[in-house]
């Protein structure tokens, strides 16, 4: 789509057999692209809506405008000015194996600094953050200015300010797919089997409750109720739940 607003064409849409009889085509101003289409320039920038169904259930609907022509850039930009590019605030970030290597980290930092008054205090945040390792012990000090920050550094190399220690360790993740893995008397049989994965569908079947016209046992067999978005969306998700309640139940 970027490259049709690009370019002014609309690419015919592949696999139109025949449209939809579900849509009334001939209301509106709303057509399918059976064939490649000019698109020419209005009063007004291009536009575009996409929307993307991801088969993890993750959906995206985004609207896509016409960049504006370029412009000629100066030959020469303005220069460099301190007290205006200089950001508001600026973080450093000091890491090490352990909390005493952090406020040792600080301390040379501080001399560091010290003895470089020309660096700015945005290159040095910058190649704190991007040169260094992050290790599992962190401190972040923010600063408006030199001053500020060396303060806030002289906070932690001195044990008055908290160093913190991140969670370095991997832990287990359960990754639910979407619409699409549902089958006509999924769960039945775990129902009978596993007390675990009854109690958590019993309930989600009772969070459900409130909000839908049907009852969650019910339709898991009934293959016309599945193939309802409204219906199968909320029973993929308790089904979901309660396998993963079984499997951390193992």
């Amino acid at each position: 789509m970027v490259m049709a607003l690009r370019h002014g064409v609309l690419p015919r849409s592949l696999h139109i057999d025949e449209p939809t009889p579900h849509v009334d085509w001939s209301t509106g101003a709303v057509e399918l692209l059976s064939e490649q289409t000019a698109w020419p320039e209005n009063t007004r920038p291009r536009r575009a809506g996409v929307s993307a169904f991801g088969v993890s259930g993750t959906n995206a609907h985004v609207i896509l405008e016409q960049a504006p022509e370029p412009t000629a850039e100066p030959e020469s930009g303005p220069e460099f000015s301190p007290e205006r590019d200089e950001p508001g605030a600026v973080p450093w970030v000091v890491t090490g194996a352990s909390e005493a290597g952090v406020r040792a980290q600080a301390a040379r930092l501080m001399a560091f600094v010290d003895d470089r008054p020309e660096l700015r205090p945005a290159d040095i945040g910058w190649s704190l953050a991007s040169t260094r390792a992050a290790l599992s012990h962190r401190a972040v000090v923010v600063g408006a200015d030199r001053a500020e920050l060396l303060r806030e550094l002289e906070a932690v190399a001195s044990g008055s300010a908290t160093v913190g220690e991140a969670r370095m360790r991997s832990g287990v993740v359960f990754v639910f797919p979407g619409q699409g893995s549902q089958w006509a008397g999924m769960a039945l049989e775990l129902l009978e089997h596993s007390p675990v994965f009854a109690g958590r569908m019993r309930e989600c079947a009772d969070a459900l409750g409130p909000f839908v016209e049907w009852s969650l046992f019910d339709v898991l067999g009934d293959e016309v109720a599945l193939g309802r978005v409204d219906v199968v969306q909320p029973v993929l998700w308790a089904v979901m739940v309660s396998l993963a309640e079984l499997w951390c139940s193992f």
